[in-house]
């Protein structure tokens, strides 16, 4: 059986903040070696230092991960310019693998999600779970999950997220082994027959009325709302001048589409929520997913009650379907509006505790989360891609 451990930290120098971790995680080990070690840092963060000395610590490890924003480590939340959280997997080879593709876009999505996932099958036909990391900065997620469902099927669950900078949405970066890539898709395929994932995604924002129509597109990039330059009609609505920059818009600008009737109450919401991902220089935005024309987009705010009123619901949730198993490991991904982009009116520590507390119980469980711009979880027994939530992906034992 896969074995999982984590550690965080934000020790400044890249070199030894990954030795730092890996010493931490495999404290109880005989040696710092493992097989597969999984890598969320922030951008400010030396990546090919990280990688040099991750491969010198451990020799036998296949690294991977990509830039996010901040972590979530089971030691708590860290926004600041350099921090560093990992997971170290140790397992048979037959219980893991490991593909990437480079250069995903919205155009693109679905044929790279669809060979991404091809690879990782012809390397591992077994994989019954997969840990999906891309780029954030254009990408139609929802054909990216198409792409990979066509190789897997839907019952393979898929959780994750999409990599991040530090808000300025201009490049996040992904990595495997020594190389370091800008817009790849990265899967890690897990294929311990013990092991099953349980996931779910919540956001708590309240949906206003009086939406948007998107009158001219091309995949996930929006020409038109209403019939007027996107980007235009957008900073009108929210009073900005259209010299503001993306991050002048996040989180009060979070757009939602309606949600199927019989997905509110799993869900504990009526609307998913889309996150700009990128501003056009014609004046077009970038949506993480398709956004055909006819597509209606409503204005959101902010709700406190409802942000820890959903994650109470989607924790309970998850504790119920743990059925008194305890979690192997916990991935985690909250958007970065979550973080420092709540402007600090929500406590992400406290956050944090009612999340990890219910289901950790005080005792030491794996933990390896990020703040970044998209989530992966599965609503409605599909895996659905979400913005602004927290996503939880509980790894358990299967039930005998």
């Amino acid at each position: 059986m896969l074995k999982f451990s984590s550690s965080s930290t934000a020790v400044v120098n890249s070199k030894k903040a990954i030795a730092e971790c890996l010493e931490n995680a495999l404290v109880d080990e005989e040696n710092t070696d493992c097989d597969l070690v999984v890598i969320y840092a922030t951008v400010g963060h030396n990546l090919n230092d990280i990688l040099g000395e991750a491969h010198k610590i451990a020799p036998s490890a296949q690294i991977v991960g990509c830039t996010c924003s901040g972590i979530i480590g089971k030691e708590g939340p860290n926004e600041a310019m350099r921090c560093l959280a990992i997971m170290t997997i140790k397992g048979r080879k037959d219980e893991y693998s490991v593909a990437i593709k480079d250069n995903i876009t919205g155009q693109n999505s679905y044929e790279v999600g669809a060979q991404l996932a091809k690879d990782l099958k012809s390397k591992n036909s077994n994989v019954n779970m997969i840990h999906f990391l891309a780029s954030g900065i254009d990408i139609a997620a929802d054909k990216a999950l198409e792409g990979i469902e066509s190789v897997f099927g839907r019952d393979v669950p898929i959780f994750g997220a999409t990599s991040s900078d530090n808000m300025k949405a201009m490049n996040s970066f992904q990595f495997v082994g020594d190389q370091i890539f800008e817009k790849a898709a990265l899967a890690i395929g897990f294929a311990d027959p013990t092991l099953e994932v349980i996931t779910q995604a919540s956001h708590g924002f309240a949906i206003m009325e009086m939406p948007f129509e998107v009158t001219r597109s091309e995949s996930n990039r929006v020409y038109e709302l209403n019939g007027k330059p996107a980007w235009e009609c957008l900073t009108e609505n929210l009073g900005l001048p259209e010299t503001a920059q993306l991050e002048d818009t996040i989180p009060i600008g979070a757009l939602a589409e309606e949600l199927p009737k019989n997905l509110h109450e799993e869900y504990g919401n009526t609307h998913i929520l889309r996150v700009i991902a990128k501003k056009g220089t014609d004046g077009s935005i970038y949506m993480p997913v398709e956004c055909p024309k006819g597509t209606k987009l409503h204005f959101t705010k902010r709700d406190e009650d409802l942000i820890f009123d959903g994650l109470d619901q989607m924790v309970g949730q998850i504790v119920e379907k743990c059925n008194g198993r305890k979690p192997v490991a916990v991935f985690h991904a909250d958007c970065v509006a979550r973080g420092r982009g709540m402007l600090n009116r929500v406590l992400k520590d406290e956050i944090v505790a009612r999340m990890q507390y219910p289901l950790c119980n005080d005792e030491d469980v794996p933990w390896l989360g990020m703040y970044g711009l998209g989530e992966f979880a599965r609503l409605g027994g599909r895996d659905q891609f979400h913005n602004y939530t927290t996503a939880l992906y509980v790894i358990v034992k299967c039930n005998e």
